[in-house]
């Protein structure tokens, strides 16, 4: 079982500004029986992007090789576990119940990862949290490749004394409207879902600017709110997770 993929259509983008990016989708929330978002809210869990692209793709996922509460029929949050999901439970899992064996696999992962990388000509840079929200800077993995830039998105305001190759972008939802200041406070920048692409100049006193461009949040001027489109579920959200240009 591999822990990292490249491939998604957004982080493909990055490809035209010379990166390539590997990403770590776990299960989000509660979804493997393991909480991975600590701050979630209503909103984001029941519009999180964990259920775009395959990883939504239910029909015909009637058996699998797994057992038990792993079965790809499961119901979770209302829905057949397809083999994207069960693989992201088996990640999760094997994070919380065997972490140096994890740990281990991502480290030589992603050691291989850059030597694709740069035989390709393309700068490598990681995503561990794809679906996730969990504090990589406590475990020591970001530290062994101190010249890897690694990226995140997060709703834990105080994040700090961070790696200085990691960096993160705190994502406004429904409730957590209390943390921008935090956030702010602890050198990120604000992502904010919008209902359509018609997007602001100024949100939060902040310059907006357009984050489906790429997935390179890095690259983002500080000081910035992180425009992205409302996609999936996103779209007909209604509990203020997704916010309206008035």
């Amino acid at each position: 079982m591999k822990l990292l993929t490249v491939g998604n259509p957004k982080i493909a983008k990055g490809e035209k500004l010379g990166y390539l990016t590997a990403i770590l989708h776990l299960a989000p929330h509660t979804m493997s029986g393991y909480n991975t978002c600590p701050m979630a809210t209503a909103g984001c869990s029941s519009a999180c992007l964990n259920t775009a692209g395959r990883g939504g793709m239910f029909a015909g996922c009637k058996t699998a090789h797994l057992s038990g509460s792993e079965m790809v029929n499961d119901i979770k949050s209302g829905n057949l576990v397809n083999f994207i999901q069960a693989a992201r439970i088996r990640k999760t899992r094997m994070f919380f119940e065997h972490r140096v064996t994890f740990l281990s696999q991502l480290e030589n992962e992603i050691r291989n990862f850059v030597k694709l990388a740069k035989k390709h000509g393309l700068t490598p840079v990681i995503r561990l949290n794809g679906t996730s929200d969990l504090r990589w800077e406590n475990y020591g993995i970001i530290q062994k490749f101190p010249t890897l830039q690694f990226y995140d998105y997060t709703k834990i305001p105080n994040r700090r004394n961070l790696p200085s190759n990691y960096k993160l972008t705190f994502s406004l939802a429904d409730g957590n409207e209390s943390d921008v200041e935090k956030a702010i406070d602890n050198g990120m920048n604000i992502a904010v879902v919008f209902r359509t692409k018609k997007y602001p100049t100024v949100y939060m006193n902040l310059s907006v600017i357009d984050g489906d461009e790429h997935d390179l949040r890095f690259l983002d001027p500080k000081g910035s709110v992180v425009a992205l489109k409302a996609k999936g579920k996103a779209k007909y959200d209604t509990t203020g997770f997704v916010k309206d240009v008035v």
